[in-house]
């Protein structure tokens, strides 16, 4: 299916037609990744604080899927108006070949809405993506070190610590790409076409359509997310940002459970 598609993709527009609507993707992504991870770190901090130290071990993962969540709800706001126009520039031939020219048309056809109408489809397929990547991600990565890397994370070199970082990235990824691909199909064939709502395209699509494609997503979402962990923790360790280790139950709780002496 994957080389089918590169085959037809070559044959209708050729070779440049690979890289058709990348400005959108680039400059959209590009926004989006920021406000994700950079609201995620804001978020994960204050409903730490709300929850208090103990509380925050006891509930991380639901810190983590409450934080990601609201990261994502803004960073898909950002991600919309780019979105829309890399969808209309791969989808509809000869109604904008870039970014400068599609989106001073759809806003001269359609206006502001134009940009938004497929944000409420983008949070129904990025909200559920992105809790499973950041909560995913962090409970593997404290698997990981509990159960699989032979030593501490203290005791680990820093490729040592990247390498965890990339394996536990590809599994959120995988986790990432089945639970949003349903909904995936659904803003692709929305943005495609004027005038249809999500309720009909997903009656239309049935329970078959909605899961066509699925390997070759989990192949491009399980290699993409385990980059952006990769070169997030990368960027951090260049720039000596905070990495704290993965979770330790605080003394408190310990004394409080009688696990101490």
């Amino acid at each position: 299916i994957i080389g089918n598609g590169f085959a037809v993709t070559v044959r209708e527009d050729g070779v440049r037609g690979l890289a058709k609507g990348w400005a959108p993707t680039f400059i959209g992504y590009s926004m989006q990744g920021l406000c994700k991870f950079g609201f995620y770190e804001v978020f994960k901090i204050v409903y730490s604080d709300l929850l208090g130290e103990e509380n925050t071990y006891l509930w991380r993962t639901s810190l983590y899927l409450a934080a990601s969540a609201s990261a994502e709800f803004f960073a898909d706001v950002a991600l919309a108006p780019m979105e829309a126009c890399k969808v209309r520039i791969q989808t509809q031939p000869g109604y904008a070949n870039t970014l400068r020219e599609c989106a001073p048309k759809m806003f001269g056809e359609e206006g502001l809405w134009a940009f938004y109408k497929g944000v409420v489809p983008l949070w129904m397929r990025q909200i559920p993506y992105t809790m499973m990547k950041f909560a995913c991600f962090e409970r593997t990565v404290e698997l990981l070190y509990k159960y699989v890397v032979p030593k501490p994370r203290s005791e680990c070199s820093k490729p040592e610590q990247l390498v965890v970082t990339f394996v536990a990235g590809y599994i959120a990824g995988v986790f990432c790409a089945i639970v949003s691909h349903p909904a995936d199909s659904v803003v692709s064939v929305l943005n495609k076409e004027k005038g249809s709502t999500a309720v009909q395209v997903l009656k239309r699509l049935g329970p078959r359509g909605v899961w066509k494609g699925l390997i070759a997503r989990i192949i491009m979402i399980g290699t993409l997310t385990a980059l952006q962990w990769f070169i997030y923790d990368s960027v951090k360790v260049y720039f000596r940002l905070p990495r704290p280790p993965p979770p330790e139950m605080p003394e408190s709780l310990k004394k409080k459970l009688g696990l101490t002496e």
